[in-house]
């Protein structure tokens, strides 16, 4: 397979995120990484609020320029307000709207001239829980259910053009849940799965040929409660 060639990361210092800018390094590529925090790994990065589209969009654009082009864009960070839609602060709640889903058409948007000069691919990142809903996670829901009707119409919008796999993640054992209230948290026996597993998979899809898409990856632990 190919390398993966220039590839954007968001959320790329922590997590799932951090874990695909390992295996990206590792296969001969190179990660630019957009995140509020500064990623450990020496590579090239910038410091945005992904809630913010038009920070979002000029630093796509300014890491393309940068490295010259771009060959991959991977949507990983997202952020979570629990609890039921009465409870929740409505700037918290609408947050999460912003960054999980608004931030992910934001960069793509940005990096759609590149990709289609390029041949590129987007893998987008929903979760178990944009197929199924469950309750004091409306916002998350929401966001997540968003980003799989983005990248489904997306996929058919870029036919031919660009490539577009969505990925599905389980749990994983990442930051993601810590600050939650404990209720919130999954239990110390929940069976998740190791971000640099799920990486791989979005390696995967990055390096498929031209002309071949995985057009969705369901990647959680075999004992993962939220799937099917």
């Amino acid at each position: 397979m190919n390398g993966p060639g220039n590839v954007v990361i968001t959320g790329g210092a922590s997590g799932l995120g951090a874990a695909v800018v390992e295996a990206v390094t590792a296969a001969g590529g190179t990660p630019l990484v957009l995140d509020r925090e500064v990623p450990s790994a020496p590579v090239k990065h910038a410091q945005v609020d992904l809630g913010n589209r038009r920070e979002a969009e000029r630093a796509v654009r300014e890491m393309a320029d940068t490295v010259g082009g771009l060959d991959g864009v991977f949507t990983a960070a997202g952020i979570d307000s629990c609890g039921s839609l009465s409870s929740v602060p409505a700037e918290d709640w609408e947050r999460v709207v912003e960054v999980n889903l608004l931030g992910t058409a934001a960069v793509v948007r940005a990096a759609l001239p590149h990709l289609e000069e390029s041949g590129g691919t987007v893998v987008t990142c929903s979760s178990t829980l944009g197929l199924k809903g469950l309750p004091d996670a409306t916002a998350y829901c929401a966001s997540k259910f968003g980003v799989v009707g983005f990248s489904r119409a997306l996929a058919a919008e870029l036919s031919g053009r660009v490539g577009v796999t969505m990925l599905v993640p389980g749990g994983m054992r990442t930051a993601f849940f810590d600050g939650r209230p404990e209720q919130y948290k999954p239990p110390q026996d929940a069976k998740l799965n190791r971000p640099e597993h799920v990486a791989e998979a979005v390696l995967f899809a990055l390096r498929q040929p031209a002309g071949c898409e995985v057009r969705e990856l369901v990647v959680c632990h075999s004992e993962e409660s939220s799937w099917p």
